[in-house]
């Protein structure tokens, strides 16, 4: 028999075990920041895994899979990730480019490749993950040495991370983007950058496996939060068990996260959330094939091809710094502490930009691709707040108010108005 013991972390004692009482207050606030970050960045992955049976293994408590994640030392292995994400908006695979150049500085690093910019540079490439199915290629060896490879039919774009080098090469415009990851920097991750955000060349993490995405999740372990194992499965060839994360408020957009947790090693290997409104995943990652031996060291390394135009991550920033200092004075806001309403699953992250909504006469200078993307978003709501517009997807959903407001969480848009009504 399939075990199927539950039980409910509701931060008290009970026969899961104690969670630390940093962990639980930090989960009120943190959690719905961590999955807006998550799937705003990006990216939802989604395998089609077939699963050969429920393996018979040992019982255990969600408390002891927990420990058994945050145990787990692996740290090489490789192996094929298949991608689905379904937020409900129109496809960003065309605004890699467009989109992502209009909406930064002339010249900058989102460009696409234009004044300045590079097609591999991962920013603008990296956007396409937040919609449609993708084949990743990923390998990691320690925090040092990773590689991630997104393939389709006729490319592949490879962005690799060894010993303080990133490369990014996208072989559809035989472009290569290089850049040094500074001393002292976070390099445990795929698209490691520097510290301060001015400084990053690269995005400072790059989720793109179901370990990188339980590890958001699991920092929802509070009160406000139930956590059961839910029999097991076969996954890549793997025993697994099945961790399921439910938020016990109403008001989120949140049904259910699943965790496909490896017996053996404590790895995540598959992870799938589930939209309160009903339907397919949202997001689903996950791996195909997964080996936990070392890669070989040449995965790692990167030559660019002859002919490919090379870009320099300073050569890069170097082409908007002019746009950059002409961001207007308010703009500093946009970094100031933001007012969290609520708590929890149901939490709201309000900040004022001080920037006014763009008006319709405005919108027509944006690319077709970006305005289509925007008008599909938007509802128009009133309240005690005043007048503004809910822009929704299946998971995140943001309030701009027309006085330079913004409310933002996994919230439903009810919510967001009544989070709107008691700051005002």
């Amino acid at each position: 028999m399939a075990p199927n013991d539950s039980a409910q972390i509701t931060g008290g004692n009970d026969e899961t075990g104690d969670l630390p009482a940093g962990r639980r207050r930090a989960a009120r606030y943190v959690v719905p920041v961590a999955v807006a970050g998550v799937a705003a960045a990006t990216i939802g992955l989604v395998p089609a895994l077939a699963a050969s049976g429920d393996p018979d293994l040992p019982k255990i408590t969600a408390a002891q899979l927990i420990e058994k994640m945050a145990a787990s030392d692996t740290e090489r292995l490789s192996g094929t990730v298949k991608i689905t994400t379904d937020l409900g908006i129109p496809s960003l695979g065309g605004l890699g480019g467009s989109a992502a150049g209009a909406l930064a500085p002339k010249g900058g690093a989102d460009s696409g490749g234009k004044d300045g910019g590079s097609a591999a540079e991962p920013t603008g490439k990296l956007m396409e993950l937040a919609s449609g199915e993708h084949t990743l290629r990923v390998a990691t060896d320690g925090p040092d040495k990773q590689r991630l490879s997104i393939l389709d039919s006729a490319a592949e774009y490879s962005l690799i991370h060894n010993a303080g080098e990133v490369w990014a090469y996208d072989s559809s415009s035989n472009q290569a983007y290089h850049a040094k990851a500074p001393a002292g920097a976070d390099s445990g991750k795929l698209g490691v950058s520097g510290k301060s955000g001015k400084d990053q060349a690269v995005p400072k993490e790059l989720p793109a496996t179901p370990q990188d995405f339980a590890r958001e999740a699991l920092k929802a372990a509070g009160d406000t939060t139930s956590v059961t194992v839910d029999g097991t499965a076969r996954i890549a060839g793997r025993d697994a068990y099945q961790l399921v994360i439910k938020p016990k408020q109403a008001g989120s957009t949140i049904g259910s996260v699943k965790v496909a947790v490896d017996s053996k090693t404590g790895t995540p290997l598959k992870f799938t959330l589930l939209p309160s409104s009903g339907g397919k995943a949202v997001i689903d990652v996950g791996f195909t094939k997964v080996d936990f031996s070392r890669p070989a060291a040449s995965t790692f390394t990167f030559t660019p091809p002859k002919g490919a135009k090379v870009t320099e991550a300073d050569e890069s920033k170097a082409a908007g710094k002019d746009q950059a200092h002409k961001a207007p004075k308010d703009a500093k806001e946009l970094g100031s502490e933001p007012n969290v309403i609520g708590e929890g699953w149901t939490s709201v992250v309000q900040l004022n930009t001080g920037a006014k909504v763009p008006t319709a006469a405005a919108s027509k200078d944006m690319p077709a691709e970006a305005r289509q993307f925007m008008d599909a978003l938007g509802d128009k709501v009133k309240g005690k707040f005043g007048s503004g517009t809910v822009y929704k997807t299946r998971l995140v959903n943001a309030l701009m108010t027309d006085d330079g407001k913004v409310f933002v969480g996994a919230v439903t848009k009810d919510a967001l108005v009544k989070a709107a009504n008691e700051a005002k």
